[in-house]
């Protein structure tokens, strides 16, 4: 019951999702010199996990805080997530790399924000309405599943767009684990 309860509600939020925002993120991510992450609490794991696979497609990512994450740099692309666009330290990492002319991408649950407003381009994931209270969904887990679902199609969207095989993407795959 609870799994169809998921699966509906993720699907009418990637249903209302722009469908040209796959293209959208990939021609940036090709714009880009260097490709930094951000987002807070699970938001950050999806952070984490897309700068996975963008590191697997052959990009040159990292992921803000930890320790070997370089400076950025103008030129630099820094995506952000964050469901509210507000989160305290997100917006100060924003204005930092805004200031030293990197670009920046939101990706939101929400269609205004203070992040947003500093972005070249807002990913708003659904529709601001959709992110009531769902029962069995607390806490933002609507955006981090759709947000999450988001991501790795729009990684499947440029593999198969450039033509990026599996077996490269598995040579770059760590193999110290």
């Amino acid at each position: 019951m609870h799994q169809q309860l998921i699966f509906d509600k993720i699907k009418s939020i990637l249903d209302a999702t722009n469908d040209d925002y796959d293209q959208q993120l990939t021609t940036i991510l090709d714009q880009a010199k260097r490709i930094f992450v951000s987002g807070a609490g699970r938001s950050g794991l999806i952070g984490r996990f897309f700068a996975m696979r963008l590191m697997h497609s052959g990009y040159d990512v990292s992921v803000v805080g930890e320790i070997v994450t370089p400076s950025i740099k103008a030129g630099d692309l820094l995506i952000v997530i964050s469901g509210s666009g507000e989160t305290e330290q997100l917006v100060a990492f924003t204005k930092k790399a805004k200031e030293i002319g990197a670009k920046i991408v939101l990706i939101s649950a929400k269609d205004e924000s203070t992040i947003g407003d500093l972005a070249e381009l807002t990913l708003q994931i659904g529709r601001n309405e959709q992110y009531g209270k769902v029962k069995g969904m607390p806490m933002g887990t609507v955006f981090e599943l759709s947000t999450l679902l988001f991501l790795e199609a729009t990684v499947s969207h440029m593999i198969h767009d450039k033509g990026i095989a599996e077996e490269d993407m598995r040579a770059r795959h760590a193999n110290l684990e």
